[in-house]
């Protein structure tokens, strides 16, 4: 029967009471609650993320007869943003967002983000806060953290930093797990993100959580620079049990900077037969104005009930999956 629920009651209680430990969280911390829209004139270009699109026929500036462009947002991140530079103080979301991908165990296009930013926080802090959390709703044990340099030469004996292409595709012939598509896109950073896919992250975060930090720049387009090591961006994520849970950043603050990252994003687009995406003016706009120094961070709700609950679907902690909707 397609038109019941995918959640069950005792389930969506469950539910509830980790959302309100969630907010008093918050709340303990001084940590305001905000709303931002679902729709907005602009976009992500990010290479891996699809918005969905719609059509409105009334702003202000248009014809009536002539739609713009809206989308809705793959995470409230950009509006967030706005409102720091707008002079907020730290701040929280729980919000719907949506991707245009397959929908699966760990996957729905309509889903349930925690985002929150902290002004002050370096990545290092704002790591200790969301394994402050972890703990509590889950009580796991404290997370332990590895870089992306260090977690690759463990696993695969291969440093991402000094790696050629033709090395990595080499390896993964080796492996058995070479295509086609990944020898024709010529991008070194598609397939080190394949490996760390396909081989690596089933091999972290089993029995505690583990925090993967330092990223290639080309894989956190709004993540600030290190100071250290200029290769790398101080954005980081974390895994618990298969689950891939938290992705977060030292913000980049640089207007500049963010429009030559947004356009290599689209570079990278149109290279793998992709449609450009439009740089988002508002976002631009708020940067140059000035974003505050801070850190911030989404984690994928729907995921850490999962693992609260310990159930092996998303659908399972939904109240309607895509099927249904």
């Amino acid at each position: 029967m397609t038109w019941q629920s995918t959640l069950t009651w005792q389930n969506a209680q469950k539910r509830a009471k980790i959302l309100q430990q969630i907010r008093q969280f918050f709340a303990d911390r001084n940590v305001i609650e905000v709303e931002t829209p679902a729709l907005s004139q602009g976009t992500v270009t990010d290479v891996y993320l699809d918005a969905f699109t719609c059509k409105y026929n009334f702003l202000a500036d248009s014809a009536a007869d002539q739609s713009t462009d809206l989308y809705l947002q793959t995470s409230p991140e950009f509006h967030m943003k706005r409102l720091l530079a707008s002079g907020y103080g730290c701040i929280f979301q729980i919000a719907k967002a949506y991707r245009h991908e397959e929908f699966g165990r760990y996957h729905n296009p309509e889903f349930t983000l925690l985002e929150w930013y902290r002004i002050g926080f370096d990545q290092y802090e704002l790591m200790r806060e969301v394994a402050d959390l972890l703990k509590a709703v889950l009580g796991c044990s404290e997370p332990y953290s590895t870089s992306y340099q260090d977690i690759f030469l463990t696993k695969v004996s291969i440093d991402p930093l000094t790696v050629t292409f033709e090395e990595l595709i080499l390896f993964l012939t080796q492996q058995g797990k070479s295509a086609d598509w990944l020898v024709e896109s010529n991008d070194k950073d598609i397939v080190l993100q394949f490996i760390f896919t396909e081989i690596i992250e089933a091999q972290i975060g089993i029995d505690q959580p583990q925090f993967i930090y330092n990223f290639p720049v080309a894989q956190a387009s709004l993540a600030k620079r290190s100071s250290d090591d200029p290769r790398v961006a101080q954005r980081f994520e974390c895994y618990f049990r298969g689950i891939e849970l938290v992705n977060g950043f030292n913000e980049l603050t640089d207007a500049n900077e963010q429009v030559v990252r947004f356009e290599e994003d689209n570079t990278r687009r149109v290279a793998q037969g992709l449609s450009v995406k439009p740089i988002d003016k508002n976002f631009i706009d708020a940067l140059k104005h000035g974003l505050p120094e801070c850190s911030g961070v989404a984690l994928g709700i729907d995921r850490l009930i999962m693992l609260a609950l310990d159930i092996k679907k998303i659908s399972e902690v939904q109240s309607f999956s895509i099927e249904r909707a």
